[in-house]
């Protein structure tokens, strides 16, 4: 009697999707360093040679990771910028939070392929509305980097549990008590 055979977690026609969610659990599980091709592979129930069809190597597959996680981003900032500078820190770090293993991958241009078409433009829409405008002057590139610092930094320390503990346990309500320190005026 043969053992019966994993049911994959896919349906025809939806591999790339299934493949991507297979690799930011794997991210999740393991980090974007430790992830492999393979294992995603295996975690989407088909064969490596499947997953590089779509992908063709790790750097291809962390790359569409990237494209996805900056289209996300995308997708937190539009919802908070009508509402002023400190919600669109806040929408970051919620990002960062939802989203770990995209936020991890997509700030570690080594692992996949920065000058990729797709990385490139889903990096500059992005940018606008962290910056505001796709052409930023001196100034409001500055304040831009100020606050996004603060708020990648803020993330990053949320998320690695080095942040004290004095601050609460809610990481957006954290971003609404610490970014008023980055006094930057509003433009």
């Amino acid at each position: 009697m043969m053992p019966p055979q994993p049911t994959r977690p896919y349906h025809h026609g939806d591999l790339r999707p299934a493949l991507l969610r297979a690799a930011v659990e794997a991210i999740g599980h393991a980090g974007p360093a430790a992830t492999s091709l393979r294992e995603v592979a295996r975690r989407a129930g088909v064969s490596h040679a499947a997953a590089a069809y779509h992908f063709g190597d790790k750097a291809g597959l962390l790359t569409a990771v990237a494209v996805e996680g900056y289209r996300l981003l995308t997708e937190e900032l539009r919802g908070a910028r009508d509402a002023g500078f400190l919600e669109m820190g806040v929408a970051y770090v919620r990002f960062a939070v939802r989203h770990r293993a995209h936020f991890e991958v997509m700030y570690r241009p080594e692992l996949y392929r920065p000058d990729d078409p797709q990385v490139r433009q889903a990096r500059a829409v992005t940018a606008v509305l962290l910056y505001g405008t796709a052409s930023p002057d001196a100034g409001r590139l500055a304040a831009g980097a100020a606050a996004w610092s603060l708020v990648h930094g803020l993330a990053t320390l949320w998320l690695n549990g080095n942040l004290p503990e004095g601050l609460g346990a809610d990481p957006e309500e954290i971003t609404r008590l610490i970014a008023p320190y980055l006094s930057i005026p509003e433009q």
